[in-house]
């Protein structure tokens, strides 16, 4: 830990074990990778500091990426008040009083329920109890109570927010894949810069949205900009050596993820209810808050162009540099999917990059719906799961790092396997707590869970450099593909088919329990796995060598 966070001198560490004639500002191998992560070591040219010049850009485009990919996300209610599919704006109470979403409405604030004098069944009713006899006051109805936006599981409006959910993620899935090659092709620095410059223009598109049909395509098109974590990972598995892999791949991973919170957060408090404050009408607030993220887009995309290398000794990208011999190839994907350890590990990220994905989705709407809180409650509830990432991925690649080091590849399967098993326990745990427990429940559910799935995203990817040396950039765009196919089966399969507000998770934490449980199917000769050690011994000076390893 010390050596990440250390305070960063520009002068080269003492410590540095390096060629004399090296001017590089962190301590390197024989690759020239560096085999030290210190984050305040920012000063010098690209020549001398191409390490953490690349391990800034990814951490912060990929933040960006991800404030921008979920922007729309805290907004959900407001949009579709603008939109005009609220379920109290296409069937109004007044003409439409026996809708379902209505009489099963109840007011957390005051109490009171749609139906003054309770409805006819308490699990699927059809009307509500009529006025008791000798009641001076006819009505039996009370629209009144009913939020502005009812938006509630099972109707239309929760529908369209949950196809588009799912549309922004399910996009990023075959960018994913596609990066695999285009990484191989132009290299991190043009690839990531053409993911912001895409993004911002679809982000800006989104103050244009006017229907679902719309709000669904620009969506689908902003997840694009998903795909900038595949680059993330690939370009810092270039520039650090195999002792530190793991800590900069989670850290570079977890504080770009951090965006993810932080946009809960920022497009509600620091934005939109500044503007609606100062006069500004929701609709039109809501929609100038969605430029900031696309200018800043633009600018992280100038950047990393004129600033960065793709690798520690060149400013573009060539295969060599893996030691893979033949030009990239769509036949690669193949020989990768044909590693049931690369399947089992697609699947086991989306058992926990998936699921983050969907929180970042479901958590402020349920939140907002199911907890009735006021906007910036919620987001402040719905982004303190995802700033956890602060330091949670970051944790679980330092343990990953430290298991290693003590007791062999080993130590990083069994990391990986008690982060997914705590992720599914208090993932369950979260699909317990209930509109009747206070807040704070769901909040300290929402912290340990929300703690073990991005540990489990930081011991994933310690694991993915070691997979297959040669297909590192393939390996990495399908693993990172899974992630996204996870969002899209819990959107699809759990969170939209299901009209309880709990059961979903309850759902959810047994698939991701069921690819906990297959981390045994890790085993490789030259590493062991879960219960044995390698069958092939090899002196610590190559093991510990990037010779097979990344």
């Amino acid at each position: 830990i010390w050596i990440i966070f250390r305070p960063g001198s520009c002068p080269i560490s003492p410590f540095a074990n390096m060629p004399a004639e090296s001017d590089f500002k962190c301590a390197v191998d024989k690759d020239n990778k560096a085999t030290e992560l210190p984050l305040l070591r920012v000063c010098g040219t690209v020549q001398q500091n191409p390490h953490m010049r690349a391990f800034w850009a990814s951490t912060i485009s990929f933040f960006l990426a991800f404030l921008g990919w979920f922007a729309l996300a805290p907004l959900g209610l407001e949009v579709a008040t603008s939109m005009g599919v609220c379920e109290n704006q296409l069937y109004p109470p007044a003409e439409n009083p026996k809708r379902v979403a209505y009489l099963k409405y109840k007011s957390l604030k005051t109490g009171e329920t749609y139906c003054k004098y309770g409805k006819n069944d308490d699990v699927n009713p059809t009307d509500c109890n009529p006025v008791p006899a000798g009641t001076a006051d006819a009505t039996q109805y009370q629209p009144e109570v009913l939020a502005k936006c009812v938006c509630t599981p099972g109707t239309e409006c929760k529908g369209i927010l949950a196809n588009a959910g799912v549309a922004s993620v399910a996009s990023t899935i075959f960018v994913r894949i596609a990066l695999g090659t285009l990484l191989e092709r132009f290299g991190p620095v043009n690839v990531q810069s053409g993911l912001m410059t895409f993004g911002a223009f679809w982000v800006a598109m989104a103050a244009a949205i006017s229907a679902p049909w719309n709000y669904t395509l620009i969506r689908f098109f902003i997840g694009c900009a998903g795909a900038t974590f595949v680059t993330n990972q690939f370009w810092c598995s270039l520039m650090f050596s195999a002792n530190v892999v793991g800590t900069a791949n989670a850290t570079a991973a977890g504080w770009g993820n951090l965006g993810g919170g932080v946009t809960q957060i920022f497009m509600i408090s620091v934005l939109f209810n500044p503007m609606v404050n100062s006069g500004m009408p929701a609709d039109t607030a809501w929609r100038v808050a969605m430029i900031v993220p696309a200018v800043l887009f633009l600018i992280c995309a100038a950047a990393m162009k004129f600033l960065c290398w793709d690798t520690p000794t060149a400013k573009r990208f060539d295969v060599s540099v893996t030691g893979k011999t033949q030009k990239p190839s769509l036949w690669d994907y193949v020989v990768v999917l044909k590693d049931i350890r690369v399947v089992v590990m697609i699947f086991q990220y989306s058992a926990c990059f998936g699921t983050e994905l969907a929180m970042n989705n479901q958590l402020a709407t349920h939140f907002r719906t199911y907890f009735q809180m006021d906007a910036a409650d919620a987001s402040a509830l719905a982004g303190a799961f995802g700033l956890m990432n602060l330091f949670a991925r970051s944790l679980g690649g330092i343990i990953s790092d430290v298991l290693f080091k003590y007791v062999g590849f080993r130590g990083r399967i069994w990391a990986q396997f008690l982060a997914l098993f705590f992720e599914a326990i208090f993932l369950f745990c979260f699909g317990m707590v209930d509109n009747s427990q206070p807040w704070y429940v769901a909040l300290a559910v929402v912290i340990c869970f929300s703690l073990f799935v991005q540990m489990a995203e930081g011991t994933s990817y310690s694991i993915v450099p070691f997979m297959n040396r040669e297909q590192l950039a393939v390996v990495s765009a399908l693993v990172g593909a899974g992630g996204n196919l996870g969002a899209v089966i819990a959107g699809f399969c759990f969170y939209k088919p299901i009209n309880d507000p709990l059961l979903p998770f309850l759902v959810h934490a047994g698939y991701v329990m069921f690819w906990a449980l297959l981390t045994p199917c890790y085993y490789w000769r030259e590493h062991g796995g879960m219960f044995h050690g390698p069958a092939v011994k090899t002196p610590k000076a190559t093991a510990d060598s990037t010779d097979t390893t990344v």
